[in-house]
């Protein structure tokens, strides 16, 4: 599920960001990465956390108390690697490689969000 809907919503948003914050300086990377990491980050994980549990046949009840379990963890270990890799990502990749840059880290963070998911 994560490769399917994550490559068109993560590449949108990044065209997003180059509309909304022009430029690739040092500034405008900090500027992009904060963007991503205050709100798209948060957003995302609030809603693939549920949508994995719904289409595991969690109740809403199950579910919700999932969610409030597992998106605290899951947004603290987002932030210890995702800002370094967006970071750079803004700064030295050109916008029509970020999405391929981000997928080859996602490969190790989809795996754990895997496993995050997963857990019961």
């Amino acid at each position: 599920i994560c490769h399917f809907c994550k490559g068109p919503v993560v590449g949108g948003w990044y065209k997003v960001l180059d509309r909304f914050i022009p430029g690739t300086t040092k500034v405008d990377a900090l500027k992009k990465m904060m963007l991503d990491q205050g709100g798209f980050a948060p957003c995302f994980l609030g809603c693939f956390l549920p949508l994995v549990g719904a289409l595991n046949g969690l109740s809403a009840k199950d579910n919700w108390a999932k969610l409030q379990r597992d998106y605290p963890d899951a947004l603290i270990t987002n932030y210890y690697l995702w800002p370094a890799v967006q970071l750079a990502n803004f700064y030295l990749v050109p916008l029509h490689y970020r999405l391929a840059v981000v997928q080859c880290v996602a490969v190790i963070w989809n795996s754990y969000l895997s496993w995050k998911a997963h857990r019961l």
